[in-house]
């Protein structure tokens, strides 16, 4: 794992959408696996600066969303649709024939999660998965516990992600989490994940030990061969 100390969030955000551009510079149609929340929000933002200059270099990206939260309606705020529409599709102007994303508020989530399985193996392998470090080392939706599950499932969310930053101007909360799998993520060509943020010191130290276990899903990145990691270094100071 390729581990880097950045000095702010800006820092931060400049460097991985350097990393992003460089990656869509060596394959256009890149499949980049989005996740949502605060850490990757300037990354995309820059990246929508990128496209304002070079609308051409987006022209064959294909973008699948990492995750969602279950049982509220799509276009209600807080959601990954809602964010991920906000901060990356329509910025990048990515039309929904390269736009891959779990029905939020689906009429069967299991099938909803079968369904986007199987278009991850027919658009796959992920060739860039952007990941954030959740505060309690769940990756995606895959939370902590006695065993991880390998590809997309639903997930009950547990009480730390319920009090996740995009829930808490929710009018109810998610019932529930559909998210890529464990085995999904780590099927990625490239991941790249963003830590940042002074509330995930704990687990930040806890990632960092390399003790690989269940109950910390994030420890499972340091079995991947080609993981850049940027950290934030306001969170490793005490």
């Amino acid at each position: 794992m390729d581990i880097e100390l950045v000095s702010s969030y800006e820092e931060l955000s400049l460097k991985s959408k350097d990393f992003i551009i460089e990656s869509i510079k060596k394959k256009n149609d890149l499949l980049l696996c989005a996740a949502s929340g605060d850490s990757p929000t300037g990354t995309y933002q820059l990246l929508a600066s990128e496209f304002q200059k070079n609308r051409e270099l987006f022209s064959s990206l294909r973008v699948i969303k990492l995750d969602e939260w279950g049982g509220i309606l799509m276009n209600q705020q807080g959601t990954c649709e809602s964010y991920l529409q906000e901060h990356l599709i329509r910025p990048l102007q990515i039309p929904e024939s390269r736009y891959i994303g779990f029905n939020s508020h689906p009429d069967n989530p299991d099938e909803e999660c079968v369904s986007i399985q199987k278009k991850i193996i027919e658009a796959g392998p992920i060739d860039l998965c952007i990941l954030g470090l959740g505060s309690n080392g769940h990756l995606a939706l895959n939370e902590p516990g006695e065993f991880l599950q390998p590809y997309c499932h639903v997930a009950e969310l547990t009480i730390s992600s319920l009090r996740h930053s995009m829930t808490t101007g929710m009018e109810s909360k998610p019932a529930y989490g559909l998210t890529l799998g464990m085995a999904d993520i780590m099927n990625s060509k490239r991941i790249l994940m963003l830590v940042s943020g002074i509330k995930k010191k704990e687990i930040v130290k806890q990632f960092l030990a390399q003790k690989i276990s269940a109950n910390l899903p994030a420890s499972f990145l340091w079995l991947h061969p080609n993981v850049v990691c940027l950290i934030e270094k306001d969170t490793m100071e005490h």
